[in-house]
Protein backbone atom coordinates (compact mmCIF):
# COMPACT_ATOMS: atom_id res chain seq x y z
CA UNK A 1 0.00 0.00 0.00
CA UNK A 2 1.30 3.56 -0.70
CA UNK A 3 0.40 5.49 2.75
CA UNK A 4 0.16 9.31 3.49
CA UNK A 5 1.21 9.60 6.94
CA UNK A 6 -0.09 13.49 8.63
CA UNK A 7 1.67 14.28 12.14
CA UNK A 8 3.73 16.79 14.19
CA UNK A 9 5.02 16.47 16.97
CA UNK A 10 7.55 13.74 18.46
CA UNK A 11 4.67 11.98 19.46
CA UNK A 12 4.06 10.76 15.75
CA UNK A 13 7.71 10.35 14.66
CA UNK A 14 7.48 6.86 16.83
CA UNK A 15 4.50 5.81 14.83
CA UNK A 16 6.38 6.90 11.22
CA UNK A 17 9.26 5.05 12.08
CA UNK A 18 7.76 2.24 13.11
CA UNK A 19 5.55 1.72 9.80
CA UNK A 20 9.08 2.41 7.66
CA UNK A 21 10.86 -0.12 9.73
CA UNK A 22 8.04 -2.40 8.79
CA UNK A 23 8.57 -1.83 4.90
CA UNK A 24 5.75 0.50 4.69
CA UNK A 25 5.47 2.41 1.28
CA UNK A 26 5.48 6.48 2.56
CA UNK A 27 4.38 8.62 -0.63
CA UNK A 28 4.07 11.71 1.36
CA UNK A 29 3.93 13.40 4.82
CA UNK A 30 2.06 15.83 5.84
CA UNK A 31 2.78 18.35 8.57
CA UNK A 32 2.78 21.36 10.23
CA UNK A 33 4.12 24.54 8.75
CA UNK A 34 7.47 25.93 10.08
CA UNK A 35 7.19 28.48 12.77
CA UNK A 36 8.83 30.44 15.22
CA UNK A 37 9.37 29.14 18.85
CA UNK A 38 11.10 30.01 22.17
CA UNK A 39 12.21 33.14 23.84
CA UNK A 40 14.19 33.99 20.34
CA UNK A 41 11.51 33.15 17.94
CA UNK A 42 13.46 31.22 15.50
CA UNK A 43 11.88 29.34 13.03
CA UNK A 44 10.86 25.76 13.86
CA UNK A 45 10.27 22.66 11.60
CA UNK A 46 8.20 20.09 13.38
CA UNK A 47 10.08 16.69 15.00
CA UNK A 48 7.93 15.18 11.75
CA UNK A 49 9.58 16.99 9.21
CA UNK A 50 13.05 17.25 11.23
CA UNK A 51 12.50 12.84 10.38
CA UNK A 52 11.15 13.20 7.59
CA UNK A 53 13.67 15.45 5.90
CA UNK A 54 16.60 13.03 7.26
CA UNK A 55 14.64 9.69 5.74
CA UNK A 56 14.60 11.78 2.09
CA UNK A 57 10.19 11.93 2.43
CA UNK A 58 8.29 14.24 0.57
CA UNK A 59 6.85 16.75 2.66
CA UNK A 60 3.67 18.98 2.52
CA UNK A 61 2.63 21.48 5.01
CA UNK A 62 -0.48 23.70 3.90
CA UNK A 63 -1.76 26.31 5.81
CA UNK A 64 -4.95 25.30 4.71
CA UNK A 65 -6.25 22.16 4.60
CA UNK A 66 -9.17 23.42 2.24
CA UNK A 67 -6.45 24.43 -0.23
CA UNK A 68 -7.25 23.57 -3.97
CA UNK A 69 -3.78 23.32 -4.45
CA UNK A 70 -2.93 21.03 -1.89
CA UNK A 71 -5.91 19.00 -2.35
CA UNK A 72 -4.82 18.61 -6.11
CA UNK A 73 -1.36 17.58 -4.37
CA UNK A 74 -2.24 15.42 -1.84
CA UNK A 75 -4.62 13.58 -4.65
CA UNK A 76 -1.77 13.35 -6.76
CA UNK A 77 0.38 10.85 -4.01
CA UNK A 78 -2.35 8.35 -4.95
CA UNK A 79 -2.43 7.04 -1.34
CA UNK A 80 -4.13 3.55 -0.67
CA UNK A 81 -4.60 4.61 2.87
CA UNK A 82 -3.76 7.62 5.20
CA UNK A 83 -2.64 7.45 8.34
CA UNK A 84 -2.98 10.25 11.24
CA UNK A 85 -0.89 10.52 14.47
CA UNK A 86 -1.08 13.51 16.51
CA UNK A 87 -2.31 16.16 13.73
CA UNK A 88 -5.40 17.92 13.33
CA UNK A 89 -8.91 18.10 12.53
CA UNK A 90 -9.09 17.06 8.78
CA UNK A 91 -11.82 17.92 6.25
CA UNK A 92 -14.07 15.05 4.80
CA UNK A 93 -12.78 15.67 1.10
CA UNK A 94 -8.96 14.97 3.07
CA UNK A 95 -10.30 12.32 4.92
CA UNK A 96 -12.50 10.94 2.59
CA UNK A 97 -9.52 10.56 -0.08
CA UNK A 98 -8.05 7.48 0.19
CA UNK A 99 -10.20 3.91 -1.19
CA UNK A 100 -9.11 2.18 1.77
CA UNK A 101 -10.06 5.35 3.92
CA UNK A 102 -7.73 7.53 6.95
CA UNK A 103 -6.90 5.54 10.59
CA UNK A 104 -5.82 7.83 13.31
CA UNK A 105 -4.06 6.66 16.80
CA UNK A 106 -5.10 8.11 19.48
CA UNK A 107 -3.47 8.31 23.17
CA UNK A 108 -6.49 6.64 25.30
CA UNK A 109 -9.17 3.84 25.14
CA UNK A 110 -11.32 5.10 23.17
CA UNK A 111 -14.67 5.82 23.65
CA UNK A 112 -13.38 7.37 26.74
CA UNK A 113 -11.04 10.88 26.56
CA UNK A 114 -11.96 12.11 23.44
CA UNK A 115 -10.19 15.28 22.38
CA UNK A 116 -7.11 17.08 22.60
CA UNK A 117 -5.66 16.25 25.86
CA UNK A 118 -6.16 12.40 26.77
CA UNK A 119 -2.73 12.27 28.30
CA UNK A 120 -3.11 14.94 30.58
CA UNK A 121 -6.59 14.16 31.79
CA UNK A 122 -6.50 10.52 32.46
CA UNK A 123 -3.96 11.65 34.91
CA UNK A 124 -5.82 14.72 36.26
CA UNK A 125 -8.41 12.12 36.83
CA UNK A 126 -6.68 9.95 38.70
CA UNK A 127 -7.55 6.66 36.47
CA UNK A 128 -6.37 3.12 37.37
CA UNK A 129 -5.31 2.60 33.40
CA UNK A 130 -4.64 4.01 29.71
CA UNK A 131 -4.21 2.91 26.43
CA UNK A 132 -3.91 3.26 22.48
CA UNK A 133 -6.64 3.12 20.05
CA UNK A 134 -6.59 2.93 16.08
CA UNK A 135 -9.72 4.29 14.68
CA UNK A 136 -11.28 5.18 11.05
CA UNK A 137 -11.88 8.56 10.92
CA UNK A 138 -15.48 9.98 10.73
CA UNK A 139 -17.45 13.43 10.86
CA UNK A 140 -17.05 14.08 14.59
CA UNK A 141 -13.58 14.11 16.32
CA UNK A 142 -12.23 10.90 17.69
CA UNK A 143 -15.84 8.94 16.88
CA UNK A 144 -15.00 6.60 14.30
CA UNK A 145 -15.17 2.85 14.55
CA UNK A 146 -12.48 1.20 16.51
CA UNK A 147 -9.95 -1.34 15.04
CA UNK A 148 -7.70 -1.98 17.85
CA UNK A 149 -6.25 -1.12 21.05
CA UNK A 150 -3.72 -1.84 23.59
CA UNK A 151 -4.41 -0.95 27.35
CA UNK A 152 -1.38 0.22 29.93
CA UNK A 153 -1.30 -0.50 33.62
CA UNK A 154 -0.95 2.80 35.55
CA UNK A 155 1.03 3.49 39.02
CA UNK A 156 -1.11 6.39 39.88
CA UNK A 157 2.72 8.45 39.93
CA UNK A 158 3.30 8.94 36.68
CA UNK A 159 3.54 12.55 34.89
CA UNK A 160 1.60 13.05 31.79
CA UNK A 161 5.60 12.96 29.78
CA UNK A 162 6.69 9.72 31.21
CA UNK A 163 2.89 8.29 30.04
CA UNK A 164 3.41 9.97 26.36
CA UNK A 165 6.77 8.33 26.25
CA UNK A 166 4.61 4.84 27.27
CA UNK A 167 2.29 5.52 24.58
CA UNK A 168 3.99 6.45 21.74
CA UNK A 169 6.05 3.79 21.75
CA UNK A 170 3.14 1.56 22.50
CA UNK A 171 1.01 3.31 19.63
CA UNK A 172 3.72 2.82 17.29
CA UNK A 173 3.75 -0.68 17.64
CA UNK A 174 -0.50 -0.91 17.51
CA UNK A 175 -0.42 1.52 14.57
CA UNK A 176 1.77 -1.02 12.28
CA UNK A 177 -0.70 -3.84 13.35
CA UNK A 178 -3.37 -1.95 11.95
CA UNK A 179 -1.95 -0.83 8.90
CA UNK A 180 -1.14 -4.53 8.30
CA UNK A 181 -4.45 -5.69 8.89
CA UNK A 182 -6.25 -2.99 6.50
CA UNK A 183 -3.75 -3.91 4.12
CA UNK A 184 -5.10 -7.61 4.47
CA UNK A 185 -8.44 -7.03 5.01
CA UNK A 186 -8.40 -9.30 7.90
CA UNK A 187 -10.21 -6.79 10.86
CA UNK A 188 -13.01 -6.06 12.51
CA UNK A 189 -14.39 -2.51 13.11
CA UNK A 190 -16.38 -1.69 16.08
CA UNK A 191 -18.90 1.17 16.66
CA UNK A 192 -17.46 3.06 19.62
CA UNK A 193 -21.23 3.01 20.63
CA UNK A 194 -20.78 -0.79 21.83
CA UNK A 195 -17.72 -0.20 23.32
CA UNK A 196 -19.49 1.88 26.17
CA UNK A 197 -20.45 0.11 29.49
CA UNK A 198 -23.80 0.71 30.62
CA UNK A 199 -23.83 3.30 33.97
CA UNK A 200 -20.00 4.05 33.43
CA UNK A 201 -19.59 8.12 32.79
CA UNK A 202 -17.99 9.00 29.80
CA UNK A 203 -15.31 11.72 30.17
CA UNK A 204 -13.55 13.53 27.39
CA UNK A 205 -10.21 14.98 27.33
CA UNK A 206 -10.37 18.82 25.93
CA UNK A 207 -7.56 21.44 24.92
CA UNK A 208 -5.91 22.33 28.20
CA UNK A 209 -5.22 26.18 27.56
CA UNK A 210 -2.84 28.72 30.74
CA UNK A 211 -5.58 29.39 32.84
CA UNK A 212 -6.61 26.10 32.94
CA UNK A 213 -3.51 25.27 34.99
CA UNK A 214 -3.50 27.36 37.89
CA UNK A 215 -3.53 24.92 41.78
CA UNK A 216 -6.96 25.24 43.70
CA UNK A 217 -5.48 24.44 47.05
CA UNK A 218 -8.73 24.40 48.13
CA UNK A 219 -8.89 20.96 47.00
CA UNK A 220 -8.48 17.51 48.24
CA UNK A 221 -4.62 16.67 48.94
CA UNK A 222 -5.16 13.35 46.35
CA UNK A 223 -6.57 15.70 43.16
CA UNK A 224 -3.88 18.48 43.54
CA UNK A 225 -1.07 15.71 43.15
CA UNK A 226 -2.51 14.49 40.25
CA UNK A 227 -3.33 17.73 38.89
CA UNK A 228 0.60 18.75 39.24
CA UNK A 229 1.61 15.54 37.26
CA UNK A 230 -1.33 15.83 34.79
CA UNK A 231 0.16 18.73 33.63
CA UNK A 232 3.84 18.08 33.98
CA UNK A 233 6.02 18.78 32.10
CA UNK A 234 3.95 20.51 29.84
CA UNK A 235 1.66 23.34 30.25
CA UNK A 236 2.92 22.30 33.98
CA UNK A 237 0.47 23.41 37.52
CA UNK A 238 1.43 26.64 38.47
CA UNK A 239 0.83 28.72 41.95
CA UNK A 240 1.76 31.88 42.81
CA UNK A 241 3.25 33.82 45.52
CA UNK A 242 4.53 37.12 46.17
CA UNK A 243 3.25 38.23 42.97
CA UNK A 244 4.98 35.96 41.18
CA UNK A 245 4.68 32.46 39.33
CA UNK A 246 5.83 28.95 40.49
CA UNK A 247 5.60 25.99 37.94
CA UNK A 248 5.25 22.62 40.12
CA UNK A 249 6.50 20.20 38.09
CA UNK A 250 6.96 17.15 40.75
CA UNK A 251 5.93 16.52 43.93
CA UNK A 252 4.75 14.29 46.79
CA UNK A 253 1.93 14.39 49.03
CA UNK A 254 0.73 14.30 52.79
CA UNK A 255 -2.97 13.23 54.19
CA UNK A 256 -2.89 14.59 57.21
CA UNK A 257 -4.64 17.47 59.18
CA UNK A 258 -2.65 20.74 57.58
CA UNK A 259 -3.49 23.21 60.17
CA UNK A 260 -3.26 26.34 58.48
CA UNK A 261 -5.21 28.27 55.64
CA UNK A 262 -4.95 26.16 52.07
CA UNK A 263 -2.61 27.56 49.82
CA UNK A 264 -0.09 28.63 52.68
CA UNK A 265 3.20 26.99 53.04
CA UNK A 266 6.10 25.55 55.48
CA UNK A 267 9.40 25.86 54.82
CA UNK A 268 12.74 25.66 55.96
CA UNK A 269 14.53 27.50 53.38
CA UNK A 270 17.14 24.93 53.10
CA UNK A 271 15.23 21.09 52.10
CA UNK A 272 11.55 21.54 52.04
CA UNK A 273 8.79 23.52 50.80
CA UNK A 274 5.56 22.45 51.03
CA UNK A 275 2.08 23.72 50.02
CA UNK A 276 -1.67 23.22 52.34
CA UNK A 277 -4.24 21.68 50.43
CA UNK A 278 -7.54 20.96 51.75
CA UNK A 279 -6.63 17.84 53.69
CA UNK A 280 -2.82 17.29 53.72
CA UNK A 281 -0.01 18.93 52.31
CA UNK A 282 1.83 18.90 48.56
CA UNK A 283 5.47 18.90 49.48
CA UNK A 284 7.18 20.25 46.28
CA UNK A 285 10.68 18.21 44.48
CA UNK A 286 10.93 19.83 41.47
CA UNK A 287 10.01 23.74 40.67
CA UNK A 288 10.83 26.67 38.68
CA UNK A 289 10.64 30.36 38.83
CA UNK A 290 9.16 32.70 36.20
CA UNK A 291 12.35 33.54 34.37
CA UNK A 292 13.99 30.96 36.25
CA UNK A 293 15.49 27.44 35.29
CA UNK A 294 13.46 24.68 36.30
CA UNK A 295 15.46 23.30 39.85
CA UNK A 296 15.12 20.17 42.13
CA UNK A 297 14.31 22.08 45.63
CA UNK A 298 17.06 21.77 47.23
CA UNK A 299 19.09 23.93 44.45
CA UNK A 300 15.74 26.19 44.44
CA UNK A 301 16.14 27.54 48.21
CA UNK A 302 19.69 27.96 48.31
CA UNK A 303 19.09 30.91 45.91
CA UNK A 304 15.48 32.02 47.06
CA UNK A 305 14.80 32.75 50.25
CA UNK A 306 10.55 32.60 50.90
Amino acid sequence: MKIVFMGTPQFAVASLDELIKAGSEIAGVITAPDKPAGRGQKVTESAVKQYAVANGLRILQPTNLKDPEFLAELRSLDADLQVVVAFRMLPEEVWNMPDKGTINLHASLLPQYRGAAPLNWVLINGEKESGVTTFFLKHDIDTGNVLFTEKVTLTGHETAGELHDRLMNKGAGLLVKTVKAVESGRYNEHPQFTLLTENIELKTAPKIYKNDCKINWNLPVTWVYNFIRGLSPTPAAFTELNSKTFKIYRCEFQETEPGIQPGAFLTDNKTYLKFAAQDGFISVTDIQLEGKKRMEIGEFLRGVKL
